[in-house]
C-alpha cells in the first residue's frame, strides 16, 4: 500500500496512525513489509503486528472491545480454518 497525504500528515494504508512526515510513513510501510505483511488471516496479522512492535514501531495492540480490534466472532471464524499439525 502506498503512502498518501491525509489531513494532518501522511498515512500508510487505509487506517492507522497519521505521521508528520512522508519519510516516517514510508519507514512504517517498510517495517510492515519486512515483518511479513500479507493477507494470511487473523492470527498471521496479529503475529506480524507483534513482530513490528518488537522491532520498534510505535504501534500498540488494541484492547478487546475497542474499535478496530478483532471481535469474538472473528476469532471463532479463524478457529474454524486451523490446519492440523503435520
Amino acid at each position: 500500500m502506498p503512502v498518501h497525504k491525509v489531513k494532518g500528515g501522511y498515512k500508510w494504508g487505509k487506517t492507522g496512525k497519521v505521521y508528520n512526515t512522508k519519510a516516517e510513513a514510508e519507514k512504517q510501510g517498510k517495517a510492515i513489509y519486512a515483518s511479513g505483511y500479507s493477507s494470511g488471516g487473523l492470527y498471521a496479522n496479529i503475529h506480524a503486528k507483534k513482530a513490528r512492535i518488537a522491532a520498534g514501531s510505535k504501534e500498540k495492540m488494541r484492547k478487546p472491545g475497542t474499535k478496530g480490534a478483532p471481535t469474538a466472532a472473528a476469532f471463532n471464524a479463524a478457529a474454524k480454518t486451523v490446519k492440523g499439525k503435520k
